[in-house]
């Protein structure tokens, strides 16, 4: 399956995957400023360099605003790009969208997951139901490992 999806970023404009030359590592996560995705995005943004090196983008995706992403980057110092998909198209692309119960409460959110999309854009790795505790590690290891 070949992909494509047109996105706010937070470098400014938009973010269009068939205009990418490179492959790419995306990985959705639930929600801005809460801790498991701040610990998800600070370990993705501190081995960036390390992904850069081999060749692969890293972006990370939620539901979150496109301005909530933009503070949310800058607060934290994270190397990486944001992209914003409210209205969810991207995350029920990628199937990420699952009923869920928190604090006893049947809610609908995004499960925790990774893609490694290759220059053809196609997915050849996926990880769900992601562990943030050496996720972007596992990550880097399987790009290595390419």
């Amino acid at each position: 399956m070949s992909l494509d999806f047109t996105l706010p970023i937070t470098s400014g404009g938009e973010f269009q995957l068939a205009n990418l030359d490179e492959p790419l590592v995306l990985f959705f996560y639930p929600r801005d400023n809460t801790p498991g995705c701040t610990v998800e995005n600070q370990d993705f943004s501190a081995l960036y360099p390390e992904f850069i090196k081999l060749g692969y983008e890293v972006l990370g995706i939620s539901r979150d605003k496109h301005t909530t992403h933009c503070n949310f980057q800058k607060k934290h110092q994270l190397t990486h790009q944001l992209l914003a998909d409210p209205d969810e198209s991207v995350c029920n692309l990628f199937g990420v969208m699952k009923n869920k119960t928190m604090y006893g409460k049947a809610v609908r959110g995004i499960e925790r997951s990774t893609f490694i999309i290759d220059k053809e854009k196609n997915i050849v790795k996926e990880w769900r139901k992601v562990n943030v505790p050496n996720h972007a590690q596992e990550v880097l290891d399987f790009v290595r490992s390419l």
